[in-house]
């Protein structure tokens, strides 16, 4: 196998097991706060737009023969738990969540798109659309107040860092 397709395998596994934390973290979020609550809507389209993200890397792993991460597990506990403590601190941490997380996953995709260069443009391209998606995500937690949540540097750099282990794990086991 070529250094190429092991690069591409790493990435598609860490970015469909982001996507699938992703689609866990609103779970949590929306199982607390319903469909009433301030920034419900925004956050169901956000986890709508995940989900897709999810099905997309689905099939480019099963097309492609790729071994999934074996810590979804933990991801989909975490992802949860994530979600639904942010929600019952309050709306605005749900926010600072998705501020935090897309913020991550932005530096992220663009470092894959940089790395991957013209060597593999199917899953650079679909790297970059989401990308601009994640960064939408990100503007709208901003623009719904995620600053103004509780300990919102502490929550911001601590989500972070959680996204960061999350990915160096997921690329390789």
């Amino acid at each position: 196998m070529s250094e190429v397709s092991r690069r591409s395998e790493r990435m598609l596994r860490v970015d469909q097991a982001g996507e699938y934390g992703a689609t866990r973290i609103y779970a949590g979020q929306l199982a607390v706060m319903g469909t009433r609550a301030p920034h419900a809507t925004e956050i169901a389209g956000m986890a709508a737009q995940e989900a897709d993200h999810r099905a997309r890397f689905d099939a480019m792993i099963a097309e492609r023969r790729v071994r999934p991460t074996l810590l979804q597990p933990v991801w989909s506990v975490a992802g949860y738990a994530l979600g639904a403590a942010t929600a019952l601190i309050g709306p605005k941490a749900a926010m600072a969540c998705t501020a935090a997380i897309e913020t991550e996953i932005e530096r992220h995709y663009t470092q894959q798109v940089d790395e991957l260069g013209t060597d593999d443009p199917e899953l650079s391209e679909v790297i970059r659309e989401f990308r601009d998606d994640e960064r939408e995500h990100r503007d709208a937690a901003l623009a719904a107040g995620a600053e103004q949540a509780p300990a919102y540097p502490l929550l911001f750099h601590a989500i972070r860092m959680g996204c960061r282990v999350a990915i160096k794990l997921s690329e390789r086991i």
